[in-house]
């Protein structure tokens, strides 16, 4: 009986010391931080902009990584990359075969992040790091999901500030994510949500709208400072800017519709089959009209209303089976159950 209660004991004393040692090797090796840095062709800035990141960790005691995610760049930039990664066990690289884009840099960048938090920025300089203190504050502080950073004051070209300020205005409306810059480069995540969105093609201009369809709606928008270009040249172009609104709508429309799609594919194609069919009728009552007063001559081809009515038939009854197809392909989709818990008792 002592011999057993001795044996308990012990092993009452290793399973505290084991478990107090694991608390201990969990919080070692807790991150505070991981920064983001999609690049292309950004050889130039990348140990300067380093070293500006590197001394705003030092200066705050955080614990930290930065993901450098070279995207297809064709300078010296993946040589710059390892270097640094060979200087600081901070560092760490992505590099593409090929130019993908924005958005699959950040996507990447975003599955490997390991930090509480995540932040963004851009390689050319003309975000700040010394703006990662007070974003970091407002997601751990003030509990928000996302804060996104604003170029109130920018040095960029009118041919680019014009540009920017209607598509913020559209993303607004379209939206409901009251920001005024929504593609700013410089912004904050809980790691949560980073985790919570998949971003594709060119949406990286719409994270906040993806964030709050994600199911995340705590956004909150910080002024930073907005710096002038050091190295290299702008990668903006006007298709950029027309693909925006594209990526936009269609994000609006799989938000709103993309699990039912017979919601919006079947009200109006029935609406224009009903319109046809009005139209149709209409014909046709003229025509018995004619035909009762002893007139044959007026044929049905000679109304405008016959081709009217003969064109929103057959388009209504496509876009219905446009909905009926959608809605047979979201049913067979495998993420057609999958929903987003935020916490469970």
């Amino acid at each position: 009986m002592r011999i057993n209660k001795e044996m308990r004991l012990v092993f009452m004393l290793n399973f505290s010391f084991s478990t107090k040692n694991s608390n201990f090797v969990e919080k070692f090796e807790r991150m505070d931080i991981s920064v983001v840095v999609p690049l292309y062709n950004e050889a130039k800035s990348l140990p300067e902009l380093y070293q500006w990141i590197n001394r705003v960790m030092i200066e705050n005691h955080y614990t930290y990584e930065v993901l450098f995610v070279n995207d297809g760049s064709t300078d010296n930039s993946w040589e710059v990359i390892e270097q640094l990664a060979n200087e600081s066990p901070a560092v760490k690289g992505i590099r593409f075969r090929r130019n993908y884009g924005k958005s699959p840099a950040l996507h990447c960048g975003f599955q490997r992040a390991q930090g509480d938090v995540v932040i963004t920025m851009d390689a050319d300089m003309q975000d700040s790091p010394d703006e990662i203190p007070e974003l970091y504050r407002m997601i751990t502080e003030e509990g928000y999901d996302m804060v996104s950073g604003w170029k109130k004051k920018r040095y960029d070209p009118l041919s680019k500030t014009i540009p920017t300020k209607l598509f913020n205005a559209t993303a607004r409306k379209f939206s409901g994510v009251k920001l005024h810059d929504f593609n700013c480069g410089l912004k904050s995540y809980r790691n949560e949500v980073v985790k919570s969105i998949e971003i594709y093609n060119d949406m990286h201009r719409h994270i906040p709208y993806m964030v709050k369809i994600a199911g995340f709606n705590k956004i909150g928008e910080k002024v930073v400072q907005h710096q002038a270009r050091k190295y290299g040249s702008s990668k903006f172009g006007m298709n950029r800017f027309v693909n925006g609104y594209l990526d936009l709508i269609t994000l609006w429309f799989t938000a709103k519709f993309g699990k039912k799609p017979m919601h919006f594919f079947g009200l109006w194609g029935s609406l224009m089959f009903f319109v046809g069919f009005v139209a149709f009728v209409y014909v046709l009552v003229l025509k018995l009209i004619s035909i009762y007063a002893g007139d044959l001559r007026p044929l049905v081809t000679n109304s405008p209303f016959f081709y009217i009515s003969l064109t929103a038939m057959i388009l209504g009854t496509q876009l219905f089976l446009t909905g009926f197809l959608g809605e047979l392909i979201s049913r067979n989709s495998p993420g057609r159950n999958r929903y987003r818990i935020e916490k469970e008792i």
